[in-house]
Parts: C-alpha cells; structure tokens; sequence
C-alpha cells in the first residue's frame, strides 16, 4: 500500500472577533506556500464568508454546495496568492452557521479525497465558543489562538481554551499576539495569559510570535490584498513569514488522538504500519 504522509492541520481561532484572525490564516498559508509548502484554507466561518472578500476573489459555488450534494471539495477550491488553494463558505446563510454534528463530521471526512493534494490545510474558524468553532478546532492538530492587548481578547481566549480543554481534551496551545507595538508588548500578553491559564487549567501554552501594528496591513484590507502581497517588505510580512518558518518546524502528527480528525486515516495507516 502506498505510504500516506501526514498533512499539517492547523486551526487559526480566537476568543473573539476583530483580532485579525483571518489576517493571520492568510497570511501565514502565503508564507508557506512562499516557503514550497501546498497548501489550503479553509474558510469554516460557515454563514458569514469572509477570506474571499479579503482576497478579491470572485467565487461561485461554496462548501453549501458539497453539504447539499452540488459539487465536491475539488470543484469548489478556488486560487489565491502564491498559489494557496481556498475553500469558501457562504455568506448570509444562517442554517450554515447552526449546522449539526453529521454535518461538520461530512465537511472534515470530505478532506479525504484532497490529501494528495496539500501539506498543509489551515482552517479559518468563526469567533466565539460555539459547536462549530468546537468542532473544527478539535478536528485539527494545531490550535493557534489570536490573542490581541485588549482586556476582552485575553478574557475570551482563556474562556476558548478553557473549553476546548474541558470538553475536547484538548491540552496544548500555540499564541500568536496580533497587532503589538513592541515584540516585548507581545511577549507581556503571552504571559498574562500564561498567568491565567496556569491557575486554573492544566494546559500548555506556547509562544509563537507576535505581529506587529502595522498601516500596512489596513491598506492592504482597502486592496483585497494579503499584506505579503500588497507590501511584501513590511514589517507585518516580515512577521507573518517568520511565523510560517516557525509552523515548519512543529512535529507532525504520528498517531490520531482518538477524535474525529482532518485526514485520521493517514494516521490510522502509519500506525498499521509500524
């Protein structure tokens, strides 16, 4: 049997909305795709779409269209930046955002037929601790966590994580700090979550860098354009490249961990094969 090599999974979350989180998704998937990685995004805030506007891209068909029966994942990718393949969700479709757990469970089985197409997928959740958000996040191997110097940021983020640790079993978390002004300003929100986190659960946090405010990054929204797109010198592109040869180096999964997963049968095969 042909051996199936692992694909990177990675949740791109936050506690809350306006953190920059879809930034960071798009961002970080042309930085590994700048670095020789395939790689895709999916955008999993269901009902409200978002990574197309970002992007300018024009889109027909979305993942109600494979929910429905209509098409299937590969019929409605669509090309952005530096080759980066993204899956679009529907926009104003509120049933999307309320789906149930046969629904979310179809989505991430459907990955299957793409996995010899990528190394990496990145998966854009909506804000917030709903099911969905849930859903996706434990489907992954990665959690990367949004985190902004705002009091409702580091509130709502330990809330996330307080959740998917309770309920996912969930125990190990990257932090990303957006939008700081000082690189010690990031590593000063890091700890206070640290400090929260470490009295109450018993999780790992670990510091992934930190993107720096940036006018760079709002005229390139104004564009519908990536910032390393738009203004590939910036110190936002600086950063977010940084972040992505810093994603290379996280371990690849070996073994599934015993929850509906994104790819789970290249796992379940490694283990046979052992």
């Amino acid at each position: 049997m042909k051996s199936l090599n692992p694909i990177q999974v990675i949740a791109v979350t936050g506690g809350k909305g306006g953190v920059g989180k879809s930034n960071v998704s798009v961002n970080l998937a042309i930085g590994l795709a700048e670095l020789g990685k395939r790689v895709v995004l999916l955008d999993a805030d269901l009902g409200l779409a978002n990574l197309d506007i970002l992007l300018g891209l024009s889109v027909n068909r979305n993942i109600g269209d494979v929910l429905s029966g209509k098409a299937k994942l590969v019929d409605i990718m669509v090309e952005g930046p530096s080759g980066i393949k993204i899956i679009p969700a529907s926009s104003g479709a509120q049933h999307m955002s309320n789906l149930g757990e046969v629904e979310h469970a179809g989505i991430i089985t459907a990955f299957s037929e793409l996995g010899d197409s990528m190394d990496v997928l990145i998966v854009d959740t909506a804000a917030g601790i709903s099911k969905t958000v849930t859903s996706f996040v434990r489907a992954t191997q990665e959690a990367l966590i949004v985190v902004t110097d705002e009091p409702t940021s580091v509130t709502d983020s330990y809330a996330l994580i307080k959740v998917l640790n309770r309920d996912c079993r969930m125990n190990r978390f990257r932090i990303v700090a957006n939008m700081v002004r000082t690189p010690k300003e990031g590593q000063m929100l890091y700890n206070k979550l640290v400090k929260v986190t470490d009295r109450f659960l018993d999780v790992s946090l670990q510091y992934s860098g930190a993107i720096p405010m940036d006018e760079s990054v709002r005229k390139s929204v104004q564009r519908q354009k990536a910032v390393l797109e738009a203004y590939p010198r910036s110190k936002a592109a600086v950063a977010f490249r940084a972040l992505a040869q810093k994603v290379t180096t996280w371990p690849l999964p070996s073994t599934p961990k015993g929850n509906l997963e994104f790819f789970v049968e290249r796992l379940i095969q490694g283990v046979g094969a052992a």
